[in-house]
């Protein structure tokens, strides 16, 4: 499979951070940074030139060279510049061949095949230290939107009784599957899948995807939400926080806390 590489000039952290998010809702997987470069990779089949053209103009000047290249090797991508994320003194997010993270609560391996779920976003790294606060144990939980798992695999390691992990994504999947596996986490059920099925019901939803996404499946959470439920949402900008407030009122959901990071926001709700 080909993929297309975008060598982006930005001009500050906040506008990088923008078009992270803008692109990912594009299908655009994979994204590193280099000063004030921005390389970002999507699957030649996934790329859409008029939404990448509408993307452009949200920006006032944003120059790019454009490459295409025939596959990619994601594990030597992400090593050559991973380092472990520590998320205050709750959880450490390494690679196998970094050495074990002392002094903090839950330490979590992963071989993501991709940039996205590795927890140096701010958006999966503002999901971690709220998961923090919530209580785990015993609990039935949803991880929507799963990536490489780290979610679903934090959510066993504080106590949930059983994890339900969904993804679109076939590469997903196998990677959350591996890292399962890595982490001894025999409670998660890991399913490709689009839609949230219907048929269980939870006391946690976890969501870290995109406004537009959360937007159409919101109501579906809340359909499998159990009285008093909570659900902790992020993927999108401080921008996108009035249509997501709207889209909360609609389905009749409490917000409880929202925390920020940069251009990021990440919300807990109840229903």
């Amino acid at each position: 499979m080909n993929f297309l590489q975008f060598d982006f000039e930005t001009h500050n952290r906040e506008e990088t951070e923008k078009l992270v998010a803008l692109l990912a809702e594009q299908g655009f997987d994979g994204f590193e940074e280099d000063g004030m470069t921005l390389i970002a990779f999507v699957p030649e089949s996934k790329f859409n030139n008029e939404a990448f053209e509408k993307t452009l103009e949200r920006f006032s000047i944003l120059s790019y060279a454009k490459t295409v290249i025939e596959n990619i090797n994601w594990n030597q991508q992400w090593e050559e510049g991973f380092e472990p994320v520590l998320v205050d003194d709750f959880a450490a997010i390494r690679a196998h061949f970094h050495k074990p993270v002392k002094n903090v609560q839950h330490e979590i391996i992963i071989t993501p095949k991709m940039s996205f779920g590795t927890g140096h976003h701010a958006t999966t790294y503002m999901m971690v230290q709220q998961m923090k606060a919530i209580n785990f144990s015993g609990k039935a939980v949803l991880d929507f939107g799963t990536g490489t798992g780290v979610l679903a695999i934090l959510a066993a390691k504080s106590g949930a009784a059983s994890i339900l992990a969904i993804d679109n994504d076939e590469w997903s999947i196998t990677n959350a599957k591996e890292n399962c596996i890595q982490n001894n986490c025999k409670k998660i059920i890991i399913q490709q899948a689009d839609q949230i099925p219907l048929s269980d019901e939870f006391d946690i939803i976890l969501a870290n995807i995109n406004l537009n996404v959360i937007q159409a499946n919101l109501s579906a959470m809340v359909a499998v939400a159990l009285p008093g439920a909570k659900i902790l949402l992020s993927g999108f900008l401080a921008t996108d926080k009035s249509a997501l407030t709207e889209s909360m009122e609609a389905n009749q959901l409490k917000e409880l806390k929202t925390c920020t990071n940069k251009e990021w926001l990440c919300i807990l709700c109840k229903k």
